[in-house]
């Protein structure tokens, strides 16, 4: 992989983005980054905090600013799952390098989220998981410039598959 590029991994909550991306910083030699942490970082409250005093929209609003304001050369940067909804801030991130969509079945999902309701899922509120996920499907396909499934696979089998799309892409 060249130099000088990040990589950007965008996907649902619960696709493994944070995970995975520290596995691929690890093998590649960048710096990690998860823009919620960001987020929470500069608000001084967690996701949920932010939805709970104000609502999705805002929490959307401010991760759209975070993520067009920011400057991430050599990083595998983790998104939120509503990073996609900034049309601004996608493009600022597909400056610095491909964009990875970690694709998982919404049945996938369910099974690794236990903190639905207190995870910071910024969501309309009443609108249902399947809802939600099907509304981003659009978005994360639209992108990604490399989409790997993650379905049915452990995590090194996904860095595998990640870093192997990687290099076919140089």
């Amino acid at each position: 992989m060249k130099q000088n590029k990040s990589i950007v991994l965008i996907g649902m909550p619960g696709a493994g983005k944070s995970t995975l991306g520290v596995l691929l910083a690890k093998e590649l030699a960048l710096d990690f980054v998860d823009t919620d942490v960001m987020i929470q970082l500069r608000e001084g409250k967690t996701l949920q905090d932010i939805m709970d005093e104000t609502d999705y929209l805002n929490l959307r609003r401010i991760e759209g600013d975070v993520l067009s304001n920011a400057e991430l050369p050599n990083h595998v940067i983790a998104t939120g799952g509503s990073a996609v909804y900034s049309e601004e801030g996608m493009a600022n991130l597909q400056r610095f390098g491909p964009v990875v969509f970690l694709d998982c079945s919404a049945d996938e999902l369910r099974r690794r989220i236990h903190n639905y309701e207190s995870r910071g899922i910024a969501m309309a509120p009443g609108q249902s998981f399947e809802e939600l996920f099907a509304e981003r499907q659009a978005l994360y396909r639209k992108y990604a410039d490399i989409t790997v499934s993650c379905d049915g696979s452990d995590l090194q089998q996904v860095v595998d598959r990640v870093l192997q799309e990687l290099q076919e892409q140089d």
